[in-house]
């Protein structure tokens, strides 16, 4: 009877701790965010009770991948719903929104795949899953040069991304470095439909390379008109074209295209991702994406903070203990956050072969 007195009183001091996230579930970014729900979901499915008997709950908010709904949003997690941290917002472009507010209302904050180095700088609140943008445009640099054997390059920038602003430039400064050389830089602009002037362009050009740092739905239209124009170039992108958009509406172009990514469940580095990879596959019969690996690995860290405090809803402790986060076992493999609260992680290669997403290369950093 004791026995079970304490367990009912343990129960009942039990509570739920919030954790926030700001996804684009619908709009143009809808594949991104769906990709990385279902990952952070299966985590919390994983690891939802905390060491001390609370239980932690999230709270999606849909930002149709829009600054101004992604401010809101932040707002409406923490003053409505009180959540002691948020996951999010997905891209670098929203992040950048996210970052000044939380900071202002101290509430820890880790972006699963925002790659832009400023979406942290300077900020105790804000840190991410995912490797950053100058070493991610230096990988595709250096397998640009030695693995493909490009010394010639042309590079697509979306002008309106930051993500894309901030990896091209990343990718050029090391390419150039090493010997390459990008003959021509051209800007397109999210949604878009018509490339043909830009594909005329890079054709006019001739390089051995098409670097491209943007998103899916852009990348799927170029390539499927590219083709239409007879332009035959091996074309590199970076995290931003592993979304299932691009195969699905660009279907045969997409073959041969390749990547820098997060993650690729052909190279599971920990027993948590073997675990992870084996759960995913049957919850929803279908392989486990990159940005749903960062996702889950985003819960994991937060999860792994709050354990650490003596109170999980103490939003300083949490944020004190992300960026304390030391060879944390993750989805996409062992997890160290220092104080700028950007991970030290390897990149893989990625590239798609016959519609399906196939292995290439680690990169470590």
């Amino acid at each position: 009877v004791l026995g079970l007195s304490i367990l009912t009183a343990t129960t009942l001091l039990a509570k739920e701790v919030k954790v926030g996230v700001i996804m684009p579930l619908t709009g143009a970014l809808a594949g991104y965010g769906e990709m990385t729900k279902k990952g952070i979901d299966l985590a919390n499915e994983m690891k939802h009770t905390l060491k001390n008997g609370d239980t932690v709950k999230l709270v999606y908010v849909d930002n149709a991948g829009d600054k101004g709904q992604t401010a809101n949003a932040v707002n409406r997690l923490s003053s409505q719903d009180k959540v002691t941290a948020i996951i999010g917002a997905l891209t670098s472009s929203n992040s950048l929104v996210v970052a000044p507010i939380v900071k202002k209302q101290h509430i820890p904050t880790v972006a699963p795949v925002a790659t832009n180095s400023l979406v942290t700088r300077a900020n105790p609140y804000m840190s991410r899953a995912c490797f950053i943008d100058p070493f991610q445009g230096k990988v595709a640099a250096k397998f640009a040069l030695e693995n493909l054997k490009a010394k010639t390059a042309v590079v697509i920038v979306d002008k309106g991304q930051a993500y894309s602003v901030g990896l091209a430039k990343a990718f050029m400064k090391n390419y150039t470095k090493n010997g390459g050389k990008v003959l021509k830089k051209v800007f397109i602009t999210s949604g878009d439909k018509d490339f043909k002037a830009v594909i005329s362009t890079i054709k006019q050009a001739n390089p051995q390379l098409i670097y491209a740092p943007i998103y899916a739905p852009e990348m799927a239209l170029i390539a499927r008109q590219a083709k239409m124009l007879g332009v035959n170039k091996p074309i590199l992108g970076g995290d931003g074209l592993s979304d299932e958009t691009l195969r699905k509406v660009a279907k045969d172009a997409s073959n041969g295209i390749m990547f820098s990514d997060h993650f690729n469940e052909k190279a599971t580095p920990t027993k948590l991702s073997k675990e992870f990879v084996a759960k995913y596959h049957k919850k929803y019969n279908e392989s486990v994406p990159s940005f749903g690996a960062n996702g889950a690995d985003s819960y994991f860290i937060i999860f792994n903070a709050m354990n650490r405090c003596k109170n999980p809803a103490d939003k300083e402790c949490v944020a004190k203990n992300i960026i304390k986060t030391r060879k944390l076992e993750g989805v996409t493999g062992y997890i160290t956050i220092p104080e700028s609260g950007n991970p030290k992680k390897s990149a893989v290669i990625n590239k798609i072969e016959n519609g399906k997403i196939v292995y290439k290369a680690t990169v470590n950093p």
